[in-house]
């Protein structure tokens, strides 16, 4: 939401110096930096509609277009597709190691940890992802596409495969609960590690950027991992795609 002070703010308009050989959209992005850094918008707070920002300073829209692309570009803020701009948050740390929990993770940066259902499948192992779960190919897979989010900010698309036979019922445990680690353990999984980790990059694809809410082009972190249940067997491989601005990724030492 918009900040009580900014709501006062934009009732008065902000004297911008044309004479100052300072291009009046930097004047604007500097301004607007400014007051994000005074704590004015707090992290996680909806910027104005360029119209109200407009008026404000008496520009046209695309010169605050221009000032917006800038502070977005350093981070400062994040334009979400369908709900506007908001004020960046500090990237969530996320640890890669053998138990590598999203919802632990979370929690303990004081963030509320969700998950959500965007899709599933059932289908057959190909010679990837047999060779990736251990299994002969043919075999019947669940495919669970998965939204992970942080205080209502998307961090991940994932893409998880799981051996039907062992978890017959995760599309409907998983809706339940948000949680795979939930979902596993209700189908008798109590617990698991993590067996090895890739990660590369690649521009976002169009349906990702969708549920992420990030513009085409951008940059997503792609982590693609196995775990193994306690004996050793394993039981998901997933093909996980992060909101680059979004997520720090941090490899401990032990992995």
């Amino acid at each position: 939401m918009v900040s009580k002070f900014d709501d006062e703010r934009m009732t008065n308009h902000t004297i911008l110096d044309r004479s100052a050989g300072i291009a009046v959209w930097r004047q604007i992005m500097e301004t607007l930096k400014a007051e994000i850094v005074s704590g004015a918008f707090e992290e996680g707070s909806r910027l104005p509609p360029e119209s109200d920002l407009a008026k404000r300073f008496g520009v046209n829209r695309h010169t605050v277009r221009r000032a917006i692309a800038a502070l977005t570009s350093e981070g400062i803020l994040r334009a979400d597709q369908g709900r506007g701009t908001f004020v960046a948050s500090a990237p969530l740390s996320y640890p890669i190691g053998p138990r590598t929990r999203f919802s632990e993770i979370v929690s303990e940066q004081d963030r509320a940890p969700s998950g959500r259902l965007i899709g599933s499948a059932l289908e057959e192992a190909d010679a990837l992802l047999a060779n990736q779960l251990g299994i002969s190919l043919g075999t019947m897979l669940i495919r669970l596409e998965t939204l992970r989010v942080a205080d209502g900010v998307p961090i991940i698309v994932g893409t998880n495969w799981f051996e039907r036979s062992r978890v017959p019922n995760f599309v409907a445990d998983y809706a339940e609960t948000g949680s795979i680690t939930k979902a596993l353990e209700l189908a008798g999984i109590e617990d698991y590690r993590r067996k090895e980790t890739r990660i590369t990059s690649e521009l976002v694809e169009a349906k990702d950027a969708q549920q992420l809410g990030i513009p085409l082009g951008q940059p997503v972190l792609v982590v693609e991992s196995v775990n193994l249940d306690m004996t050793g067997r394993p039981i998901q491989y997933t093909r996980a795609r992060a909101a680059a601005d979004r997520i720090q990724l941090v490899v401990n030492g032990d992995v």
